[in-house]
């Protein structure tokens, strides 16, 4: 089948006459290679590259070898059915949650529903105007939680930016009720130490636990004080969610020193962001698992107890990964992908200059029982498809695909698009279908692309930072089984068990 026959020759030398030495001399002293730049309420200003940059990527549209300024391309067993715009929120798009017939999108200005029953042609059922970057979303019954992790006077949505400095300053997780889809209704907030730039949902019966993952302490914001080396754990009680409150802060990077246990990052680890926190967060209820990406660490944790989450296996790659940005299980739970943000989410990081192991996916496999489990490193992948130095491009939030006996995955990319790839083998990853869009500029560095690409109930959606929502169905042999399989509700960080499914 030749599923890749529009891939074009893109094995140029993109960025290399840039001086490729510095930009990897930069990412490698960055120091902080925080996750993507919080720019408040609005997205941030794009960034002119040299002229050198400029000439070099207007010769790879001319010559064919990427796609033209705004220019679609995909794999042939990729269809593109539907696109729909911003509308009322004009920040950056970020994650996506559903729960049957919705999809619920956020935005650093807040949130969005869309009717999806028919995903040709999604339909907007209510905008939450609500600012607070980046507002990283999940759903469970009639509640949805948003993230904060942007300093504001309050928490309303009124709230304007304020430093953390100062004391009244508030970051946290706010939750609205959904018993009215059309009309969300803000219900409740938990301040949490240092925000929430991500969120986690560990759903029960009668309580939904929220993991909350923040970072980069300061000694002079009250309210984020160093080492900060855990996760915050808040309990929502489903039929009284104004009763949610933090019980408890597990330290999942014990040590005797200021910073705790986790990677000191440099000078000791050059380009290796230091372990201040976590940057997100996937649980495996079904397995009482967890796998934590943690800027410098990637741990794998026991969550039998989900008010005490513990640290079963903490690894390290001080070489090429520079800040440990998600993970996936595939569903034996023998595996976890990780993913490295080289560049902070803000940089030109898929091309020839950086290679093939810096920013790319860690795989991972787990080996032994219980308590000694062991993360064992197998091989890196990266999508090969060479972007222009004016595309910010990153590995980035992706979903299992549910197909029994395979490990298949859909992934974001931001200006890299969105790659469904292979990785059953653990050492030998490999791409079998890509959708992405052209530069969005030949002359600035801008924040664009897939944020999320997640599979639900049949088809892919991809929340574009600046484009809106995509549709997209997967058109191939290996991928048609998980057609069959139905979920009530889908929160990627909160990864469902499939074999009961599959079984039926």
């Amino acid at each position: 089948m030749k599923q890749l026959n529009r891939t074009r020759v893109r094995r140029r030398r993109l960025g290399v006459a840039a001086a490729a030495f510095g930009l990897v001399a930069t990412l490698l002293t960055a120091g902080q290679a925080g996750a993507t730049p919080d720019p408040g309420d609005t997205p941030a200003a794009p960034e002119s590259v040299s002229k050198s940059d400029t000439a070099d990527t207007r010769a790879a549209i001319s010559s064919g070898e990427i796609p033209g300024q705004d220019e679609i391309v995909h794999s042939d067993n990729i269809e593109h059915i539907a696109n729909v715009p911003k509308d009322a929120l004009p920040g950056l798009n970020t994650d996506i949650a559903f729960q049957g017939k919705y999809a619920f999108a956020g935005n650093y200005d807040g949130f969005r529903i869309f009717d999806i029953s028919n995903p040709k042609t999604p339909k907007t059922v209510a905008q939450v105007l609500c600012p607070g970057g980046q507002n990283d979303i999940s759903v469970s019954g009639d509640l949805v939680f948003l993230s904060t992790d942007s300093s504001r006077s309050d928490d309303s949505c009124n709230s304007v930016s304020q430093p953390a400095t100062e004391k009244s300053s508030w970051e946290g997780i706010k939750i609205f009720d959904i018993s009215d889809i059309t009309k969300p209704d803000y219900v409740a907030s938990v301040e949490t130490a240092c925000g929430s730039h991500t969120h986690t949902l560990v759903p029960e019966r009668k309580n939904v636990y929220v993991y909350v993952s923040s970072y980069f302490p300061n000694a002079t914001f009250p309210d984020c004080q160093p080492p900060h080396d855990g996760i915050s754990v808040i309990k929502v009680p489903r039929k009284a969610p104004t009763q949610a409150a933090v019980i408890d802060f597990p330290v999942l990077f014990p040590g005797d020193g200021p910073d705790g246990g986790g990677n000191p990052g440099g000078p000791t680890n050059p380009g290796v962001s230091k372990t201040t926190g976590c940057h997100d967060i996937t649980v495996l209820p079904s397995k009482d698992l967890a796998a934590g990406a943690c800027m410098g660490d990637g741990i794998l944790l026991d969550i039998e107890d989900p008010a005490k989450p513990r640290v079963i296996d903490q690894v390290q790659d001080n070489v090429n990964f520079a800040f440990w940005h998600s993970a996936t299980f595939n569903q034996k739970a023998n595996k976890i992908v990780f993913t490295d943000e080289l560049g902070g989410g803000g940089a030109a990081t898929c091309n020839e200059a950086i290679g093939p192991n810096r920013g790319a996916n860690g795989i991972y496999d787990i080996v032994g029982k219980g308590d000694k489990r062991k993360l064992v490193f197998r091989s890196y992948f990266k999508i090969d498809r060479h972007q222009a130095d004016t595309e910010v491009c990153v590995a980035h939030n992706g979903s299992l695909i549910p197909v029994k006996g395979k490990d298949l995955m859909v992934q974001a990319w931001y200006q890299g698009g969105l790659s469904v790839w292979d990785f059953t083998d653990s050492s030998k990853p490999k791409e079998i279908g890509y959708f992405e869009r052209g530069p969005l500029s030949t002359t600035t560095l801008q924040t664009a692309g897939s944020w999320s690409a997640y599979y639900y109930n049949g088809y892919v959606y991809s929340n574009d930072i600046a484009k809106g929502l995509d549709v997209l169905k997967i058109n191939d042999r290996r991928t048609d089984p998980a057609k069959r399989i139905r979920l009530d509700e889908l929160n990627v960080q909160t990864q469902p068990d499939y074999f009961d499914r599959w079984d039926d």
